[in-house]
């Protein structure tokens, strides 16, 4: 908790916005994540189309969430594939 304090009065001095300010912002920022992720990972199961969870998420975060998954994918489809020896 006293992070979390200093956290707090080094970004009211940095944006010279009052405490209940800050911490009105950090709870929308955080709520907001709160409810993108299952929206995203809805799509990614393919129980909402992309246009609904661009409306609900935004375009960047499904893009981003579409990257993700790409990589993972692929390191998934890497890790399977063994080593060919080198001779």
């Amino acid at each position: 908790m006293p992070q979390i304090s200093r956290f707090l009065e080094k970004t009211v001095q940095e944006t010279q916005q009052s405490e209940p300010e800050i911490i009105a912002q950090a709870f929308q920022v955080g709520l907001k994540r709160l409810w993108r992720e299952p929206v995203l990972g809805s799509y990614l199961k393919g129980e909402v189309t992309r246009e609904a969870a661009i409306e609900k998420a935004g375009i960047d975060w499904v893009e981003l969430a579409e990257h993700q998954c790409q990589a993972v994918l692929e390191d998934i489809q890497w890790g399977m594939n063994p080593l060919k020896k080198i001779s």
